[in-house]
Formats: structure tokens, sequence, C-alpha cells
């Protein structure tokens, strides 16, 4: 275990032997940091905040602090972190509130680049990339491989769905469907993240299936329950198709089109 003897760290705290706290480095009580977990220098992790194991958290991220919410009345709530997460300068990522599940998740093998938030109650899963300073808010919730331009806001309790990809300075105020590309203020549908998923092997025919889902999504004019029957047809035959029916019944604000 590396210490730097500036770090102030409560004796609550569990800190795996081979992580390293750098200098001016805070963590709080009961938080806990996995193995190989660097915190680099001025890093400061609050209460209740398990942090997983080989991340990389840069110099002034305000992890696991309490909730921006006025509802806030000091209860416990917890902030979860899974692995191999880098985690840029002046990033913060609060804990849950009572009102909901009084937690926090962030996934494994995300980039937060510099001045990330990720507001209370928000579950991201893994694999997502956040630009400069995105902005999301609470009970938002993000699925894997997402990438979301920098100065882009979500707001509380949109879903942006795996595969999806949110252009730059983009205002999210809807939920956000697998595979499309969306970008504006407010945002607009503008196609599928074709070039994500050449770019991750998938065959001609999976990215055939789902740009036919698309359409009948988005182009048809179909009603919803018109849509879903065509849906799980494609569904049958190319499994992917799936998320975009996914989309639509976990949809709870509406598809962002």
């Amino acid at each position: 275990m590396t210490i730097h003897h500036t770090a102030i760290i409560d004796p609550t705290a569990v800190i795996d032997e081979t992580a390293t706290i750098g200098p001016y480095c805070i963590i709080g009580k009961n938080s806990t940091i996995g193995a190989h977990t660097v915190l680099r220098r001025h890093v400061v992790v609050g209460e209740n905040t398990t942090i997983g194991k080989h991340n990389d958290i840069y110099q002034f991220a305000s992890i696991g602090e309490n909730p921006q919410d006025l509802k806030y009345a000091g209860e416990q709530t917890y902030l979860e972190i899974g692995d191999y997460n880098r985690i840029r300068e002046a990033c913060t990522i609060h804990r849950g509130t009572a009102q909901d599940n009084s937690m926090t998740k962030i996934g494994s093998h995300n980039l937060f680049m510099v001045n990330v938030h990720i507001a209370h109650d928000c579950v991201v899963g893994d694999y997502n990339v956040l630009a400069n300073n995105v902005g999301v808010a609470g009970h938002a919730y993000i699925g894997n491989y997402v990438i979301v331009g920098g100065q882009s806001g979500v707001h509380q309790f949109c879903r942006i769905e795996d595969y999806s990809m949110i252009g730059g300075a983009s205002l999210i105020v809807k939920d956000v469907a697998a595979f499309v590309t969306v970008s504006g203020n407010p945002a607009k549908v503008h196609g599928l993240n074709k070039e994500g998923m050449r770019r991750k092997g998938w065959s001609a025919d999976t990215i055939k299936a789902i740009d036919e889902a698309y359409r009948v999504i988005f182009r048809s004019g179909l009603l919803k329950q018109e849509a879903l029957v065509q849906l799980q047809a494609l569904a049958d035959a190319e499994p992917k198709v799936q998320l975009l029916i996914d989309s639509i019944n976990n949809s709870k604000r509406g598809l962002i089109r």
C-alpha cells in the first residue's frame, strides 16, 4: 500500500494493500478502495463509497459526496463504482437519496472526461464515454457502450440505452433508444450509430436487421403495439433487436424522435 503522508483517511475506511493514495487525498468513513486503484492527488472520497479495482482517479475529483437534493436530510446513502474506470479531473459523482434506492451505481471500464457530473441515484453501466462537461441529472440511467458528447445535459429520470451516441452540446429531455444517434437542443434522432456497429465487427446482416427495426419505430408511423409486433418478428431472427424492444417498454418519458 502506498499512502502519501498528507492524505487524510477515516479510520473506518478500508484501503487495499495494492492501492495508491496520492498527496492531499481525503477518504471518508465506511469507504472502500479496491486493489490497484489509484487516487492521484487532491481527490475527495466521501462516506459510504465503494470503489473497485484498477480505477484511476485524477486530481480534484469529488466522489461520493452528499447528493444535491433538497430532500436529502443526512440519511445513510451509498455510491458503488466498479472496476477499470478512468475518472478525470474535477469530476463529481454523488451518493443516492433515501427517496430512491439510496444508491448511485457506476459500472466498469468507463471514461469520464474532465468535469463530468453524475448526480444522485443514477445508474451507469459499462464501457461508456462521457466527454468533457457532461452533466447527468438525478435518477438517470445510462446503459452500456454509450458515447455522450461534451457539454451535453441529461434531464432527470431519462434513460439512454445501449450503443447509442449523443452529439456534443445536446439537451436530452426524453429517452434515447438503443443504437441511435441523437443531437441538438432539444435533441432529435439523426439515424443509427452504424459506424459504432462496424467498429465492433457486427455483420452486415445484423446491422441490416437493426436498420429495419429502426425504420419500424421511427419512420413507419405505426402505433406502439403494432410496431412491437413487427419488432418481435425481427428479434426472432436477430437477438440484438430485443434492445430496441426494451427501449420502448422501459421508456417512461417517451423516446426522442
